[in-house]
């Protein structure tokens, strides 16, 4: 399958999408890609401590940033060696627990998670205070988790972790993981015997998805590269005050690069002069079996439409998306969660009205795994399939969904489908979602969706005008409004107007105005 790394560079905003056969793996978007300010995910800062809250468990932390970062608990307590090596005998038996029952149950529960860092082991998260071991204006070292989404500021962690292209390296925590994504168990346990050769005591090391296959030289040159940069780090922290950044990330791109690439990628296309030079110097450095995969693309065709790019992010910022059979998705985004309701719309089948229904749920897995990427969608999402009524039916879509998100990069948590056809899951949040890059709320209905009609808005100002004239004793009513509501008050609704004149003995005047919201209006008694 042909996979391709297409980078789009405009000014100050960077887009980069991974696209195989036509699909968009992976999107990335970067706006202001100037702006170092911004606390980006691997940068380590020197923070301050401003507050720390007891009832939640958690602190903010000034990190020179507009908004102040957030540090739980579970990201602020660095564990002795003593307690960590409690908690990886305990990870260890936790796992062979989750192993034994998922066999005997057919994998009909969720994989959890099984590295250190995504563990908290309850036995300590019972008895550790935040209070106990943070207090206000203290200066620690932190890096940034997850950056700046909507009004929050950024979450930081105490667990510092440095990215290599291979190896992930953690050098306040002894750990030793591998990638679940490598599923050979020799594969696994050949990287574990490496792993445990190049890492002294006390340090931790996991092995990226990239490193299988790889040899112990490869690891070896990554890992002491990471130790390099730690070492530096640690000296820069001797030197400043907080806050202050202390260590900064790759860029955008090199990090895309660092990332979302692998073996399988065939071509990387940058339309950029600047950027060609900056991701070839990388290549050259980091990436070896990627040297003569990059080309400068020089077309009239702007580069995201020439590979289709564009239809596809306009189709990811609409409520709707149709399936190729008929059928369609709704999916709604708010604060709390994302919602996807699955519709069989014009598709009828060929047969049965249960093949029907599967037909489409199956392709429904395949579109909602799809958006779920390329939109970033994050945190609980709700899936309500099309009402199945065979069990064996039920497990198919389940195992398709399963199947289908081990593309994903992002971890994922699935629940099997409920007696009422829905899927609860979770996908890791690390960034804004493309409709909250991309798209603000509607000035005009203020991001609700809906305003209230015109016969609502012209009801609702006869009932101010009897109340307002009941409490005045003039003679003559003004009616501000918008000019449609004004038009279906002279016009629709003119007897109700001459009956209230009537009625009250009142004069009343209808004037439009354009610049009026369509729910606003002004009632002046003269």
């Amino acid at each position: 399958m042909a996979k391709e790394l297409v980078i789009n560079q405009t000014h100050s905003e960077c887009r980069i999408a991974l696209v195989e056969n036509g699909d968009i793996i992976d999107f990335l978007i970067d706006r202001d890609t100037n702006n170092t300010a911004k606390p980006s995910v691997g940068n380590i800062y020197l923070g301050k401590v401003l507050r720390v809250l007891p009832g939640m468990q958690s602190a903010f932390v000034d990190i020179g940033y507009e908004r102040a970062a957030f540090l739980y608990v579970d990201d602020a307590y660095i564990p002795t060696l003593e307690e960590q090596r409690d908690m990886a005998k305990r990870l260890v038996e936790r796992e062979k627990e989750l192993a034994q029952k998922r066999e005997r149950l057919g994998q009909t529960i969720p994989d959890e998670l099984s590295t250190y860092s995504d563990t908290v082991d309850l036995k300590y998260r019972a008895d550790i205070k935040i209070q106990d071991f943070l207090k206000e204006g203290d200066e620690i070292l932190v890096q940034v988790a997850k950056e700046p989404i909507s009004t929050k500021g950024p979450r930081i962690t105490r667990h510092i972790t440095l990215a290599g292209r291979h190896i992930v390296y953690m050098p306040l925590i002894e750990h030793v993981g591998v990638s679940r994504r490598i599923e050979n168990d020799e594969e696994r346990e050949r990287l574990k015997g490496i792993l445990e050769t190049i890492r002294p005591e006390g340090k931790g090391v996991i092995a990226r998805t990239v490193a299988e296959g790889q040899s112990h030289k490869i690891l070896k040159n990554d890992y002491n590269l990471l130790v390099k940069i730690w070492k530096d780090t640690s000296k820069n922290n001797e030197k400043v005050s907080a806050p202050k950044l202390i260590y900064q990330d790759l860029s955008f791109t090199q990090r895309a690069l660092r990332d979302i690439t692998d073996e399988d990628v065939t071509k990387i296309v940058v339309d950029d002069r600047s950027n060609f030079k900056q991701v070839e110097k990388f290549i050259n450095r980091y990436l070896p079996s990627l040297k003569g995969k990059v080309e400068l693309f020089d077309s009239q065709t702007p580069l995201f439409e020439h590979y289709n790019i564009d239809v596809e992010i306009e189709r990811a910022l609409s409520n709707k998306v149709y399936l190729r059979s008929g059928g369609s998705l709704n999916i709604d985004q708010t604060e709390a969660l994302v919602s996807i309701d699955v519709n069989t719309g014009k598709f009828v089948g060929k047969r049965t009205l249960e093949e029907t229904i599967l037909k489409t749920n199956l392709e429904a897995v395949k579109e909602i795994c799809y958006q779920l990427r390329v939109r970033n969608c994050g945190g609980i999402i709700i899936i309500d399939f099309i009402d199945m009524e065979k069990e064996a039916h039920r497990e198919q879509v389940y195992a398709a969904l399963l199947e289908a998100l081990k593309k994903d990069r992002a971890k994922t948590n699935v629940l099997p489908i409920s007696g009422l056809g829905l899927v609860e899951m979770t996908r890791k949040r690390t960034r804004d979602t493309l409709t909250r890059m991309m798209c603000q709320s509607c000035p005009y209905c203020e991001g609700t969706g809906k305003v209230k009609s015109v016969s609502s808005v012209c009801f609702e100002i006869l009932r101010e005008v009897m109340k307002s004239v009941k409490e005045e004793s003039s003679s003559k009513v003004s009616i501000f409004a918008h000019p449609e509501v004004c038009s279906q008050l002279t016009s629709e609704d003119f007897f109700i107007i001459e009956n209230l004149e009537e009625s009250l003995g009142k004069q009343l005047t209808i004037r439009a105005d354009n610049s009026y919201h369509i729910e606003q209006y002004e009632i002046f008694v003269n």
